[in-house]
């Protein structure tokens, strides 16, 4: 995979792109919800005309360079969740070259505080918020399912007092263990010069950006999919993650796509993909009765 390619990857590739009308849905562009370096940070909601109460985050990220696209160009391929009622957010973090891993995962933590805080202006019940990423929006998918808190209950902003908690999470062909790459990284990441900035932090904060070491008991329930020919972040990295997380009593599977690499075909995406993700949604996001 090429530099360029890992800067324009976004998240959309999951289902089959088909139009939607106009009137089935509503977008609110660039909501602001934080700043650094004079700098905004932002989201798009995307409403259906029937909500559900529950949304969906995309993160919108590769490489950790998190890009930023017209959002009604992104409509067609969010509309199996859309038909379904769910409210989606394509959420965009402080992006590489500029921003590192670490600024990144505190970026959609605090997005996902923002996003509970002010559930209820777009309909949505905090409670019920599914995160979905691939390759470096995977790999911050998994930080928030498995470091997510309750909030500083002394904190002055009401926006720190607000839980950073998710209920499911997505991850597309993830790196859940990060120890070791800003000092020697895997031959295969250094193939990629675009991904030396991101990766240039204190290897001390390795640990705290390594999901695998972060699993406890009370993290959201996991769905990762992957694909066994995958060189740049091989499958035995969500593989390694699963007894972990079954250990800890943490609902979790993982989808092997058979002959895929660092990335999906379409039909793949159609056939498997697409389907199990939404299935996923559908069980772990569900109203309670």
């Amino acid at each position: 995979m090429t530099t360029r390619l890992f800067a324009a990857l976004v998240l959309f590739v999951c289902l089959k792109a088909t139009p939607l009308h106009a009137q089935d849905f509503q977008i609110t562009p660039d909501v602001v919800y934080g700043h650094k370096d004079g700098l905004a940070l932002t989201f798009d909601v995307i409403k259906p005309k029937e909500q559900n109460g529950a949304a969906i985050l995309f993160l919108q990220s590769g490489g950790w360079y998190s890009t930023w696209k017209e959002p009604k160009e992104l409509v067609p391929a969010c509309k199996a969740f859309l038909d379904k009622g769910y409210t989606i957010y394509i959420v965009r973090h402080g992006s590489a070259p500029k921003y590192t891993v670490p600024e990144a995962a505190a970026d959609v933590r605090l997005c996902v505080r923002f996003v509970r805080l002010t559930a209820k202006d777009y309909g949505v019940d905090p409670e019920r918020l599914g995160v979905l990423g691939g390759s470096a929006g995977g790999h911050l998918t998994l930080l928030l399912a498995t470091t997510g808190d309750d909030g500083n209950p002394d904190a002055a902003d009401p926006l720190h007092k607000t839980s950073s908690r998710i209920a499911a999470g997505v991850a597309l062909f993830p790196p859940t263990d990060l120890r070791g790459w800003t000092t020697d990284p895997p031959e295969e990441i250094k193939k990629h010069a675009g991904l030396k900035p991101p990766l240039t932090f204190d290897a001390a904060k390795e640990a705290d950006v390594s999901p695998i070491l972060h699993v406890t008991s009370d993290d959201a329930p996991v769905l990762m999919i992957h694909g066994d020919k995958d060189l740049l972040v091989p499958i035995e990295h969500s593989q390694k993650i699963v007894p972990v997380f079954e250990k800890a009593g943490v609902p979790s599977k993982l989808i092997t796509i058979e002959g895929a690499a660092h990335g999906f075909s379409p039909e793949q995406n159609i056939k498997t993909v697409g389907p199990a993700t939404l299935a996923w949604f559908e069980e772990k996001l569900a109203a309670k009765k």
